[in-house]
């Protein structure tokens, strides 16, 4: 059921299992993710999008004076790194992935990034995206403006390449209670979280849900240097998510 969780998966696989006959027979909903004891039962939503601009390029000498792509992309990822960013709810903003181009002396006929919103609320996700597309057009505005005598075009297209709903399982539900009852059964320490998981998806159905951390230690997520350590009680992990599997269950 993992299918499809990281980066352009737009959690697909959750979307299958919860957009097909499934659904009604599904009461509450486990995922198991990262490391240490973790409870999360808040899922932030997330808006990605691979940006586009383009121009009909051309050499950088002889045909110097027009817009260009590359340029208005960096004139976009200025006012994208100035944005403001909330702490209460959390907003976060990332551009991940830049590319475009074929040469050091070509003016270039497209120009891509990619980009990342994230809240832990809708309307906080909501308002940093209204900032975002603001900031994406007037970089456009901006770049026609340097070059007035330039009749070549510069267009923008956004693309969407996932939205994730935000959700949450509140404390007071069956199965989050349960989750911490296992954790202290098994003298381990788990706190709520909020983090970007398969189970945005039921949370957001308000179908009861969580994802159990998986045990051990892990170091730099996302980076080179990203590392997992068992320690001596990793093992505890998957002891805890079957002990709550087996309290959900022993509940029915």
């Amino acid at each position: 059921g993992n299918v499809g969780e990281e980066g352009p998966g737009n959690l697909r696989g959750m979307r299958a299992i919860f957009g097909g006959p499934m659904r009604d027979s599904i009461d509450m909903f486990i995922s198991v993710d990262g490391t240490g004891f973790g409870v999360t039962n808040g899922g932030v939503g997330s808006n990605r999008y691979r940006v586009h601009y383009k121009g009909p390029g051309g050499h950088s000498y002889g045909a110097f004076g027009m817009p260009n792509p590359m340029h208005a992309m960096g004139r976009a990822i200025a006012k994208i790194a100035d944005l403001e960013a909330t702490t209460t709810p959390k907003v976060t903003f990332n551009v991940g992935i830049v590319s475009g181009g074929t040469s050091v002396n070509s003016i270039p006929f497209e120009a891509i990034m990619e980009v990342d919103l994230r809240s832990e609320t809708a309307a906080a996700l909501a308002e940093i995206d209204a900032r975002l597309q603001k900031a994406l057009r007037d970089a456009v505005t901006e770049e026609k403006a340097r070059w007035p005598k330039s009749n070549a075009a510069l267009t923008l297209v956004v693309d969407t390449m996932g939205l994730r709903p935000a959700g949450t399982t509140p404390d007071t539900t069956f199965i989050v209670r349960t989750s911490l009852a296992g954790a202290r059964t098994m003298n381990v320490y788990a706190p709520l979280t909020i983090s970007s998981t398969d189970a945005n998806i039921p949370m957001n159905l308000r179908i009861p849900a969580v994802t159990l951390d998986g045990g051990g230690v892990g170091r730099g997520a996302h980076s080179l240097d990203e590392s997992y350590d068992d320690r001596t009680d990793g093992y505890k992990g998957p002891q805890w998510v079957l002990l709550v599997v087996m309290g959900l269950l022993g509940a029915k």
